[in-house]
């Protein structure tokens, strides 16, 4: 095990970085911002016209889920641009994978919200 801190002190920690994270991917990325807006008015959407519980748990889930792909996404961008100044196929092909991620999130939204309503 590696050392480092433990208990509350690891849980406080934890909570700044993902503070930090959240942050700072709602400054530099464009598209985070849009999709915070568009669960902004989806969550609660959800909650007033889904047919069930577990269909508003899955709609929330699925529009939930497109913001963890972009955090993921903007994660690998911030890499790749960091270590691959260059252009070069690999960096390419690791942002475009990440975009792609992000598509198919926004896909899965569609799909999961069509079938709770229809």
């Amino acid at each position: 095990m590696k050392p480092g801190n433990t208990g509350i002190t690891r849980i406080i920690k934890a909570a700044g970085y993902t503070r930090d994270g959240l942050i700072a991917t709602f400054k530099t990325e464009a598209a985070f911002r849009q999709e915070l807006g568009l669960a902004i008015v989806l969550v609660p959407l959800a909650l007033f016209i889904a047919p069930s519980h577990l269909a508003a748990a899955g709609m929330i889930a699925s529009v939930l889920l497109v913001l963890m792909v972009e955090l993921l996404n903007s994660g690998i961008e911030a890499v790749v641009d960091r270590f691959g100044g260059e252009l070069h196929p690999l960096s390419k092909h690791a942002k475009d994978a990440g975009s792609a991620a992000v598509f198919v999130a926004l896909l899965n939204v569609a799909v999961v919200w069509l079938l709770c309503l229809f």
